[in-house]
């Protein structure tokens, strides 16, 4: 990998993605042969926003590697207020050998990457969620057998989810449609950057108001909650506007008879999603959420292997004068 911090799938070639996910199959059949691939190295966790799975997959994930977790919350550093990004940056860079960042704004992760000399993982920021598409192409590929051309269908907002969908898709030769009510369609960078590296690898994205036209034979159906964190306020509104973009047995029937169904978790059961849906023999929901495990490692192992357990510069001692 030519970088040294995970921001974006956006920064890779298709191949460094293809050989992360190789190495995350490889790390999910054979832990024990990692279990000390990164002994002694620390990762700092730093949480703006809460979460099960991000939480537990980094925290087991380092430790399964033989390496340890540092878990800091808001109070501990209420980024930008308590203390500027650069700081945090520059103390934690002397004291582990990675960081792990959920937070808001995309610019924080960016600036967290540029100030500090050790490697970032961005957990999730409102733009993107990368290491949850890296999972939801592992499961497809284990399930699928296979990615480019896989037609991939996204119903619901076009959020950080959708964003990081369609970057990994266009990396990787699979056909995204995201189906959105109008006025929720991803960002104008994001379909631009996709659609044209999509055109690179033999891929596709394309985005539509249209829920049936995107489920239409598709291999993966795909939906996430229509009220992200930070959207709260906005709920009542987007039950409406998303009323007609569940994904039911109605829906789910247009897609392929071996499609499978796939949701990032968590689920607001009965809004995005039916239980017959969610809950039936087709949904690998759980077994994508086991994925994030097993990439993450792979994603950890491959930008912290070679930091070393030490300061990132020797520090100046001075001489003690005589008395």
């Amino acid at each position: 990998m030519n970088s040294k911090d995970f921001v974006s799938i956006r920064d890779f070639s298709p191949s460094e993605i293809q050989d992360l996910l190789l190495l995350g199959r490889q790390i999910k059949a054979y832990p024990d042969v990692y279990s000390e691939a990164l002994r002694g190295k620390t990762l700092a966790m730093v949480f703006e926003k809460p979460s099960l799975r991000t939480r537990v997959t980094f925290d087991v994930g380092i430790q399964q590697l033989g390496g340890f977790s540092l878990y800091l919350s808001p109070a501990e550093i209420n980024l930008g207020k308590r203390e500027s990004v650069y700081d945090v940056a520059k103390n934690l860079e002397r004291m582990v050998q990675g960081i792990m960042i959920r937070t808001f704004a995309h610019t924080i992760v960016e600036q967290m990457a540029e100030y500090a000399g050790i490697p970032v993982i961005n957990g999730l920021t409102d733009y993107s969620h990368p290491c949850q598409a890296m999972a939801d192409f592992l499961t497809m590929l284990e399930v699928k057998g296979r990615l480019d051309e896989l037609k991939v269908a996204f119903v619901g907002d076009g959020n950080n989810v959708a964003h990081s969908l369609m970057f990994a898709g266009a990396q990787l030769g699979a056909e995204v449609f995201v189906a959105t009510p109008p006025g929720h369609e991803p960002q104008a960078d994001a379909i631009a950057w996709a659609s044209e590296r999509a055109r690179e690898t033999g891929g596709s994205c394309r985005i539509t108001n249209n829920a049936k036209e995107a489920v239409s034979a598709a291999d993966v159906v795909y939906t996430d909650v229509w009220t992200s964190m930070g959207q709260e306020a906005e709920a009542d509104k987007r039950l409406n506007a998303f009323r007609n973009y569940r994904v039911n047995s109605e829906l789910f029937a247009y897609a392929k008879r071996d499609a499978i169904f796939m949701h990032c978790l968590p689920a607001h059961r009965g809004e995005e999603v039916t239980n017959d849906v969610i809950d039936s023999p087709r949904s690998v929901v759980f077994q994508q959420a086991e994925n994030r495990l097993h990439v993450q490692k792979a994603i950890m192992l491959e930008l912290m292997k070679d930091v070393p357990v030490g300061p990132v510069r020797p520090a100046t001692v001075p001489e003690l004068a005589h008395a």
